[in-house]
């Protein structure tokens, strides 16, 4: 195995006579925060990491820092945390001057993880699963609206009335694709030459919705190109006067945004959710793990429904599930059992918003599946048919960040699975962001309040 010194990746760089480097880490919000780094400078930080401040995991999404955390905040200094690089992240970004990337994730000084880092959180999920034996292997679907927008004009419009790519409903329309092929291909090819291939991209029902499905791999790299495919979007975007959205929600009257997880598990060699003797090719590991899902995965909500906006999406009547129900190939459930052959066999866990961080996602989705394998648990709930038809006594999920922030602050299977520094972080974060709504006056309430009450 290659180290740090050794590793091809510097080999490349060095050959290729690069005078900077760029690196990023995720912060909890699943927003990229990075730099570029000087050819010397980066020497050093592939060998032994470097300095990133800390306030990366002691703000929100605005910048503004919490007052209610403990692993880092004013109280603390901000002082530098020590972030490493993982080489074998090694990219170039074809529209940055094919400049060398790389993903980084944090440690602390003695090595050891740092707890509240979601890159580190998703590998502590993924070693109880090697410890049982088994490699999860994810794929990730994103959808997002595009509009004709660009930061500063977006600033100007202070927040009202972007203007969509294209007009109307018109899912897999090929017209729609035409009308901005440039940036379509642009996705396509740039982002495969970025490693972040995508298996399946069209347009989805609503003015300038796309869905882009990313090539299935190893949970990790999964995670890896999930994050870095929102950022290159956005990115790409930019070069066509186009801003991508991510947003779960951002307009009542239309669908909103997904961030869908399918997931496996394999022992190295084959599918081992597969069992052809099984009525429904399910096998009992793939029960349990559904099992997990279905008993336990509320207790993880705000990792895949992570923002106010998150909850705007849980409507009745829309395609968004509500309520933690499965089903076999059945878009109206939660967890879409996808019963094939020896290679497709898989779940779609479709709770998630296209807001997610998508390491904290999987990290939700899989911890809850494992703890299922791990207690054997038996998937004794029936699957749904139709459109939700035998989940009329299910309770639906909470329609507020608050609720299951309070529900995974107190749950035990959380602390078990994440462990506690990460869970009262986390739900720290969440309950900052809900104090924020609290005093925020909206557009909503001025409409409804200013002239009449």
């Amino acid at each position: 195995m290659a180290t740090s010194k050794t590793h091809p990746a510097l080999a490349k760089i060095r050959k290729s006579g690069a005078s900077k480097v760029k690196v990023a880490c995720s912060d909890i919000d699943g927003i990229l925060r990075g730099k570029y780094l000087h050819k010397d400078k980066f020497e050093g930080a592939a060998d032994s990491g470097f300095g990133f401040c800390d306030v990366v995991f002691g703000w929100d999404s605005s910048d503004n820092c919490y007052d209610n955390a403990t692993v880092t905040g004013w109280q603390h200094g901000f002082p530098d945390a020590l972030a490493r690089l993982d080489l074998d992240t090694h990219r170039n970004v074809p529209w940055d001057g094919g400049i060398d990337f790389f993903l980084g994730e944090f440690i602390n000084a003695d090595g050891s993880p740092y707890e509240v880092c979601p890159r580190q959180t998703l590998k502590r999920v993924l070693k109880r699963a090697e410890k049982l034996g088994f490699q999860v292997m994810t794929g990730m679907e994103y959808e997002w609206f595009n509009f004709r927008e660009t930061p500063q004009s977006w600033a100007d419009k202070k927040g009202v009335g972007p203007e969509t790519l294209t007009p109307g409903m018109f899912g897999y329309s090929l017209l729609r694709v035409n009308q901005n092929r440039e940036f379509f291909n642009a996705l396509m090819d740039e982002m495969l030459a970025f490693n972040v291939p995508i298996e399946g991209l069209h347009t989805e029902t609503g003015p300038g919705v796309y869905e882009a499905a990313l090539g299935f791999s190893e949970a990790l790299l999964q995670a890896d190109r999930a994050i870095l495919f929102k950022t290159g979007a956005k990115e790409i975007g930019t070069r066509f006067g186009i801003m991508p959205s991510f947003m779960a929600k951002w307009n009542q009257h239309l669908p909103g945004c997904s961030g869908h997880i399918h997931q496996s598990l394999s022992d190295g060699k084959a599918n081992q959710f597969y069992d052809a003797k099984s009525p429904r090719k399910m096998s009992k590991l793939f029960e349990s793990y559904l099992a997990g899902q279905v008993l336990c995965l509320m207790e993880f909500a705000p990792m895949f429904w992570p923002t106010i906006n998150s909850y705007k999406r849980l409507v009745d009547g829309f395609w968004a599930p509500v309520k933690p129900t499965w089903g076999i190939d059945n878009r109206t459930a939660s967890f879409r059992v996808i019963a094939g052959g020896v290679k497709s066999t898989r779940l779609e866990t479709r709770c998630p918003g296209a807001d997610v961080n998508p390491y904290l996602a999987m990290a939700a989705v899989i911890a809850a599946g494992i703890y299922g394998v791990e207690k054997g648990l038996k998937l004794t709930a029936p699957p749904i048919t139709g459109t939700n038809q035998g989940a009329e006594n299910i309770p639906r999920a909470p329609r507020t960040l608050i609720e299951t922030t309070r529900n995974f602050k107190n749950s035990k299977i959380a602390r078990e699975m994440l462990g506690d520094t990460f869970v009262d972080h986390f739900a720290a974060t969440r309950e900052w962001e809900w104090r924020q709504w609290l005093d925020g006056v909206t557009d909503w309430e001025l409409k409804r309040y200013f002239e009449i009450i």
